[in-house]
């Protein structure tokens, strides 16, 4: 039996700082991030003080999806770099205590993995087919799909298999995504080496991307896409995850994360993992349980309003789920799937059931397509950010922040048609625009070409010009900045966060979040715009970064106290 030498909690109380590698600094100048780039940023990353670093996908890929479409599970894409430059990066970070993990995409491949295209080619009945999910087509001629299902991108979640079989390939997302099919030991057994070839390089753990919906029932028997989409709406509301669905959170994709967790502990220390799951809340403890993947996002969080009395029910409910498993519960605002909460929090309420898990998607939609009417309040939106940012900072659990967040960056909503990239924007024919808005390259330097981002060709996104206010060199000499109000949290965070314990306070004011943590501290967010009275305390950071001399917490404000 294997020794366990190293901290295995360290991911319990963990800071997670999201980079998108394609957007984050890009040290050859061809436009696109690389590995290089990320090297060369780790004091940034040490300064801002996160526990760990998380790569969205950085592996070969013709970026149809941002490089959710993946080639190759065991290499880098050689516009971001090596393997060679993957260790040195994973070398650079380690040095300053931050832990790497990476992304892992296990529902679908590109279309052009070398399985896929050795699927294609061998025809129809051949056992390279079994690895995917392939269907005759309906009619005589069997050019209708097998199904009139609609893929999360828009448009037809069947594509034809070009080769004049009558055949039709499954792809959740875009065409260029061939779901696997995970009834094939084929499949198991090389998402069982990817994990250890990543595993043996030094990673610390794993975020599994769409970690609900690898497993699948495609008998022959399928629903329409109406009842499909009516199935869907009852299997992801509150007590009603028991509902068996074709393609969604399966009582068998839990086999497939059993076997993986023997991997993980083959480690030391044990590998962790976080599932990307958006199912029921009855079902959520299953993905974060010790044998399985041991930690699940909480998305709740973002789902919600910015309202005192969601936020309070929210992290109830939140926290009673991960105790259920004994996993620590994540909080997280902004990822690179959804509107930055700068700007989330700059349009007024636009849901109101914010916590059904089908809501941000029809929500993102509509703040993007309708970002200026009504015209946003950006004021508002970046102070009530950092007042959340903040709040969700002193709660027990992990806390994952999105690249660009610690600088307050809201979403870019006028880029070109042109310019744009994400499928969505495609598969509409431009009626949702899409994901770019939160993935635009940083701005590191104001005054510099491509705002310090590269100094040669133009980002693969275009950068406006707005964003010189939020690059990092001026945000590092304003003592009052985003940035600088995250270094000063985390900084705190590491000093007072000890056990998973919290005590709600009751009282202080209307529309007020506050709750106690252990050794006396305490946060309290006032979400209303009136000022409440402060408790008696040491104010040790608000998110307005005054001092609060007059025992005032102004409106959309959070502060930290310590009892004196």
């Amino acid at each position: 039996m294997l020794q366990r030498t190293s901290d295995a909690d360290w991911w319990r109380q963990a800071v997670i700082y999201q980079i998108y590698p394609r957007s984050f600094a890009d040290a050859n100048g061809d436009g696109i991030g690389d590995l290089k780039g990320i090297t060369a940023k780790v004091p940034y990353l040490e300064a801002l003080g996160v526990d760990a670093a998380w790569l969205s996908p950085f592996y070969p890929s013709a970026l149809k999806d941002g490089g959710y479409d993946v080639a190759d599970y065991r290499n880098v894409d050689p516009r971001i770099g090596t393997l060679e430059e993957f260790d040195e990066m994973l070398g650079a970070l380690k040095s300053v205590g931050i832990k790497v993990m990476v992304d892992i995409v296990p529902n679908h491949s590109s279309d052009d993995h070398e399985w896929f295209q050795a699927a294609l080619k061998a025809g129809k009945g051949s056992k390279e087919r079994e690895k995917f999910i392939f269907r005759d087509g309906l009619g005589p001629n069997k050019d209708q799909p097998p199904t009139d299902w609609k893929s999360k991108f828009g448009g037809p979640s069947w594509s034809p298999s070009g080769t004049n079989d009558g055949q039709w390939y499954f792809h959740m997302f875009d065409s260029s995504q061939p779901d696997w099919n995970w009834d094939h030991p084929e499949v198991r057994a090389d998402f069982i080496e990817t994990l250890r070839f990543w595993g043996d390089r030094g990673v610390a753990g794993f975020r599994i991307d769409v970690a609900d919906a690898l497993t699948k029932d495609m008998s022959d028997d399928l629903p329409s896409w109406e009842e499909l989409t009516k199935l869907t709406h009852k299997k992801l509301s509150n007590g009603n995850g028991h509902l068996i669905h074709p393609l969604l959170d399966r009582d068998e994709v839990h086999d497939v994360y059993r076997s993986w967790r023997k991997v993980f502990n083959e480690y030391d220390p044990p590998l962790i993992a976080v599932a990307e799951c958006w199912v029921a809340p009855d079902r959520k403890h299953l993905y974060a349980s010790s044998d399985g993947l041991g930690q699940a996002f909480s998305f709740d969080i973002l789902l919600c309003n910015y309202d005192a009395d969601e936020y309070r029910r929210c992290i109830k409910h939140s926290l009673k789920g991960s105790a259920i498993t004994g996993s620590s519960t994540t909080w997280v605002l902004s990822n690179h799937d959804v509107i930055r909460h700068a700007s989330r929090f700059a349009m007024p309420k636009v849901a109101d059931n914010r916590n059904h898990p089908l809501v941000i998607e029809a929500t993102n939609k509509w703040l993007v397509n309708k970002f200026q009417d009504p015209k946003p309040d950006v004021e508002s939106g970046l102070k009530r950010a950092r007042a959340a940012t903040l709040m969700i900072l002193g709660l027990p659990g992990s806390t994952y922040i999105y690249q660009g967040e610690e600088l307050g960056l809201p979403e870019v909503v006028d880029i070109p048609d042109n310019e744009r990239q994400d499928p969505t924007f495609f598969r509409t024919a431009g009626r949702e625009i899409g994901r770019d808005g939160c993935r635009v390259p940083l701005p590191w330097e104001a005054s510099s070409k491509n705002f310090g981002y590269g100094s040669g060709a133009l980002p693969h996104l275009p950068q406006p010009d707005w964003f010189e206010d939020y690059a990092v060199d001026v945000e590092d000499k304003d003592g009052k900045s985003t940035l600088n109000l995250y270094r000063q949290a985390l900084r705190l965070r590491k000093q007072l966060q000890t056990k998973e314990e919290l005590e709600w306070v009751d009282g202080t004011g209307e529309n007020v979040v506050h709750y106690k943590r252990p050794d006396g501290w305490e946060i309290i967010m006032n979400a209303g715009k009136t000022a409440v009275t402060l408790p008696k305390g040491k104010v040790l950071v608000s998110s307005t970064l005054d001092k609060l001399d007059d025992g005032k917490l102004p409106g959309e404000t959070t502060a930290w106290l310590k009892a004196e």
